[in-house]
């Protein structure tokens, strides 16, 4: 976990210890590495929602040791371990799309980070209970995923649910703006002066009136068939490596 989290840091990302753990934990088998003289310098990791999605995530490569081909090996081990999946997904940087594409992946959509802090008066909000309107916005029933956030911070309002972890908003599913607004402001309120991060869809966009700024666009890819999912209902995304 510590070599993984200086992976992370060495190419400009910021996940956590607790992201790395969660997305291990999600598919145990499914994550690949590559070691250089005992030292971790590339990864990737797979979670399987069903046999009817999969998502690809934390392709990392230490900026050293690029153009060896260690990225694609490790693609191709997680597309043989997924070789079950109807519909494989991933979220691909600009310097990485060129080699998704290789490998048979479309682009679907673009996908933005938001960064930013604020402070709002919390509203009031119900237990969380695991939606059925999910797997229409998503397109696969991530139920395990969500127990798991849920027991880190969730919300839920009568149309609409929302999490986060540590200083990361997300995912929030909505049948309306105003509820995702509200649950998006409920967040902001448990942590005030902490830099944040927001991952959505750009027609989607509620972190620019609510102060956050553009920081990163990335390209959302899918492979094989294609997985009917409804994105005007997602106001926040799990984060680019669970979907």
């Amino acid at each position: 976990m510590p070599q993984a989290r200086a992976l992370s840091q060495a190419v400009g990302w910021n996940q956590t210890p607790d992201d790395w753990r969660l997305a291990i934990e999600m598919n145990p088998v499914g994550c690949f590495a590559m070691e250089f003289e005992a030292t971790l310098v590339a990864t990737t990791t797979t979670i399987r929602y069903g046999t009817d999605l999969a998502w690809i995530g934390m392709v990392l490569t230490h900026p050293e040791y690029r153009a060896r081909g260690y990225a694609r090996s490790l693609m191709h081990c997680a597309l043989d371990h997924l070789s079950d999946v109807k519909t494989i997904k991933l979220d691909a940087t600009e310097m990485g799309a060129p080699l998704y594409r290789q490998l048979g992946f479309v682009d679907e959509c673009v996908i933005e980070r938001w960064h930013g802090q604020s402070n709002f008066t919390p509203v009031e909000v119900q237990q969380f209970t695991d939606p059925a309107f999910d797997k229409e916005a998503f397109g696969a029933d991530r139920g395990t995923l969500l127990k798991r956030l849920a027991k880190i911070e969730s919300a839920s309002l009568e149309d609409a649910f929302a999490m986060g972890r540590g200083n990361r908003f997300g995912p929030c599913v909505s049948r309306s703006k105003e509820s995702a607004v509200a649950l998006a402001q409920r967040y902001l309120a448990r942590h005030p002066n902490q830099h944040l991060v927001w991952d959505l869809f750009p027609e989607n966009n509620l972190a620019q009136s609510l102060g956050f700024v553009l920081s990163r666009r990335l390209t959302r890819m899918t492979r094989g068939r294609k997985l009917k999912s409804n994105h005007t209902l997602i106001y926040a995304c799990a984060g680019f490596e669970f979907g």
